[in-house]
């Protein structure tokens, strides 16, 4: 079998992630976060500004609920809706692979995770 390694054209994927930090591009960074084609940025948890600004960067936006997958704040979502911004809540677990595999597909997203 031969592995192809996987090249990002935007963005920086999650190298790892544990109890209360995430790993991306090398670089740990603890609490929530929240990754943008523009950069990486820490979170304050369910603040659609930061997200509403980069509108016109991504299409999909993950939310990663921390470790077990929970509703989220409905006028947060309503903000996303309104702003054209698809919203996928999960656990962030789940919301780190899947954040690595579609933007390995070159897809505009985003990712805001609380940590696990």
């Amino acid at each position: 079998m031969e592995l192809n390694p996987t090249e990002f054209m935007e963005g920086v994927p999650i190298d790892g992630y544990g109890t209360g930090f995430f790993r991306v591009g090398g670089e740990v960074h603890e609490g929530a976060m929240l990754l943008l084609p523009s950069g990486r940025f820490a979170w304050s948890g369910f603040d659609a500004a930061p997200i509403l600004a980069a509108r016109d960067q991504i299409d999909i936006m993950l939310i990663g609920t921390g470790p077990e997958m929970t509703h989220i704040p409905r006028d947060f979502r309503d903000a996303l809706d309104e702003a054209g911004i698809g919203v996928e809540s999960m656990a962030s677990g789940q919301g780190c692979r899947t954040y690595n595999v579609l933007l390995g597909e070159g897809r505009r997203i985003g990712a805001a995770l609380l940590p696990t």
